[in-house]
């Protein structure tokens, strides 16, 4: 059991369930009220959609396997009580998983591509893991490289949902594609800026570690205020984003929306901000992580408003 627990922990589970409910939900309450109202099927129907899913989580774990194993000295400083690999996990072990995992997320991308109307997954995914394994060798101790490496593959966690679907948005003239490309968009573009948000706050927590061993991460190379400054200038640009887009849908009458994203979202995102402002230890930056990962949490959950108002949906 304890070795569960510890392997559980190498991969990260609580992200792995956030990949699984912003896939799933973005088919149910974003892909789907489209398809269902064109009377198309859908790419991810059945057993596609978990597939995906299975897909997204293997490559994700195995990602955060070899992200722990190169990073092993820099976390003995940085979080030593929380280090895996070496204490529970053999690092020939951590490597074998890394490749069986990797294996099994691409394996099954391919096997959508030839087995479905979706196109390019597998070869797509294959990118993924070469990108993981590139930023865990190098790319995370370079400056800001490494953050926007990762941001781009959360966004990637929502748009590999349109991607699937691409074929049949290609093909099928009576699907709105424009609809779908601006929801896609719109949580891919917020995915994206969350994450660099969180990926800055990070190093900022992580710096002894870093510094010691020769990384070059923004607060490294630029200090520990001008990171600050460019992590709050991201949180006020989402924020007012956020708001622009409350502005926008309570003119379709999305009351309850507006209520839950001021509520869950831009409020805690003010939160943040504050808090970043007084943040001065790594507990104080840990903790602003943890708020903000949680912000990433509800805003995936908004997507259900989108089948909630699935009629006004339709003719946004």
């Amino acid at each position: 059991m304890k070795h569960l627990k510890a392997f559980l922990q190498l991969i990260r589970w609580p992200n792995l369930v956030f990949i699984v409910i912003a896939q799933g939900l973005f088919q149910w309450a974003v892909i789907l009220p489209v398809y269902e109202h064109a009377q198309v099927p859908a790419n991810l129907a059945g057993a596609n959609l978990w597939w995906l899913m299975l897909a997204s989580v293997c490559i994700a774990a195995a990602g955060n396997i070899i992200n722990d194993y190169f990073d092993l000295n820099i976390d003995r400083v940085n979080k030593p009580e929380k280090v895996v690999i070496d204490k529970f996990v053999r690092r020939r072990w951590a490597i074998i998983w890394h490749l069986l995992l990797s294996g099994i997320g691409i394996g099954i991308s391919f096997y959508l591509d030839t087995t479905s109307s979706i196109a390019l997954l597998g070869w797509a995914n294959t990118m993924c893991v070469v990108l993981l394994f590139v930023y865990s060798i190098t790319l995370k101790k370079k400056l800001l490289i490494g953050n926007i490496v990762i941001s781009l593959l959360t966004a990637w966690v929502i748009l590999v949902v349109p991607f699937a679907e691409s074929s049949q948005l290609l093909r099928q003239s009576a699907l709105d594609v424009q609809k779908i490309t601006r929801l896609s968009l719109l949580y891919g573009a917020f995915a994206f800026i969350i994450s660099l948000i969180r990926e800055v706050v990070k190093d900022i927590e992580d710096i002894d570690g870093d510094r010691r061993y020769g990384c070059k991460t923004m607060p490294i190379v630029w200090g520990i205020q001008a990171s600050k400054i460019f992590t709050a200038t991201w949180l006020v640009m989402l924020i007012t984003t956020l708001i622009a887009v409350q502005l926008y849908v309570l003119t379709f009458g999305w009351w309850l929306s507006a209520l839950y994203c001021v509520v869950a979202i831009i409020i805690p995102c003010l939160q943040s901000l504050m808090q970043l402002k007084r943040a001065f230890s790594p507990n104080d930056f840990h903790a602003l992580s943890s708020r903000i990962k949680l912000v990433m949490l509800t805003g995936i959950l908004s997507m259900m408003f989108f089948r909630w108002y699935v009629s006004d949906v339709l003719f946004m």
